[in-house]
């Protein structure tokens, strides 16, 4: 039986009903994987991205918050499924990609300025109609211009929501004026040896260590003394984590009594009830996140999605069950009660307190210092 009369025949059951979509798809896809068929199986996958879209993002209970208050309602609003996945890092996601398939990933839950540089100079991003983005008129100027800056005035992405990666202690073990004496310093502090944590990210680790030597971490001249910082730093650590769930349950749990930590994240494990501490040190790492739609997408469907993201009452609520403040500008939109609560909130809309990590030094040290750093992780 040839390769056109599987498909045709297994389209005649789904159109009677003998089988639902989601076999119907699964039945194509695995015929196409099983006899390498390129056509007619790779011109309905084509087609079948129109009623579903892929989303990965951060897990936990950031995801939590995107599929109750936006993949969910989207959904029933317009049919398409948003299948949603996790990963733990943005190397770790990037490595994904550029090992797919064109369409196989859709939209990401990226991090940065940087994040979105990289993936723009690797020819993974696209060119959105933003007249079907209209809710982007909510966002705050200059979370969209930076964007715009690094692809010549087009947009892969919108602006999503901010935060900081700053410094969660235990306050049953660690004061809140010792956190403020020693600041980034306290994660390289020889008497909490074994309480100590830190995330498994080279640009978070030579972050922390360009304050814990006294530099600018968007300027680092000493590298070898933020290096020995790091392995410093490694040495009185417990262990890297690598996921906020884990980052979570290492705090919750006391077996670390300090580490730096999303403020999302801190944000709720205060919300549970447990004493910890959150502090944005001097020159702290603030960050901007942003959805990004990758080459290769159905960007009709895709732009839909963002639209409905971006619209104020799913914002709010995604803003409110993850802990980050929204993108949006709180000169336009009214933002509740909690949102100006939140870590890192700005209600000015001018994001001027937070020191975000410049792209082109961050991009441009990342092949060398990421190389560095999986070694020094190996006790080099």
């Amino acid at each position: 039986m040839d390769n056109t009369t599987r498909y045709e025949r297994l389209r005649e059951r789904y159109q009677n009903g003998d089988i639902d979509r989601r076999s119907f798809l699964g039945l194509i896809g695995a015929a196409g994987l099983a006899y390498g068929v390129q056509t007619p199986f790779a011109r309905y996958a084509t087609a079948q991205t129109v009623s579903q879209v892929r989303f990965d993002g951060w897990g936990g209970v950031v995801s939590e918050a995107f599929r109750e208050h936006a993949f969910g309602p989207f959904t029933e609003k317009t049919g398409i499924e948003v299948v949603d996945g996790t990963f733990g890092g943005g190397d770790e996601y990037l490595s994904r990609v550029k090992a797919a398939q064109p369409g196989e990933y859709n939209l990401a839950h990226l991090s940065g300025v940087f994040d979105y540089a990289r993936y723009h100079n690797l020819g993974l991003s696209t060119e959105l109609n933003e007249a079907n983005i209209p809710n982007l008129e909510f966002v705050i100027p200059k979370l969209i211009d930076v964007f715009r800056k690094v692809s010549g005035g087009t947009l892969s992405c919108v602006p999503y929501d901010y935060g900081t990666t700053g410094i969660a202690y235990n306050r049953d073990h660690i004061s809140d004026e010792e956190m403020q004496e020693k600041g980034a310093k306290i994660l390289i502090d020889e008497a909490l040896k074994g309480k100590i944590g830190g995330w498994d990210d080279w640009r978070t680790r030579m972050w922390y260590a360009a304050l814990q030597t006294d530099q600018n971490p968007n300027d680092i001249q000493d590298v070898e003394a933020a290096w020995d910082a790091i392995r410093t730093h490694r040495d009185l650590a417990l262990k890297y984590w690598t996921s906020g769930a884990e980052l979570m349950s290492l705090l919750a749990e006391g077996e670390i009594y300090v580490t730096e930590g999303w403020s999302g994240r801190i944000y709720a494990l205060q919300e549970q009830g447990h004493n910890i501490g959150y502090m944005d040190p001097p020159n702290g790492f603030g960050w901007q996140e942003c959805l990004f739609v990758l080459k290769g997408s159905p960007l009709e469907a895709c732009e839909e999605l963002l639209n409905f993201m971006l619209a104020p009452e799913t914002s709010i609520a995604v803003a409110e069950g993850q802990n980050y403040p929204p993108a949006l500008d709180p000169s336009k939109v009214d933002l509740g009660a909690k949102i100006p609560t939140l870590p890192a909130f700005d209600p000015t809309g001018t994001l001027d307190g937070l020191v975000f990590a410049d792209p082109a030094f961050w991009n441009g040290n990342e092949q060398v210092w990421s190389e560095t750093f999986g070694r020094v992780k190996r006790g080099y």
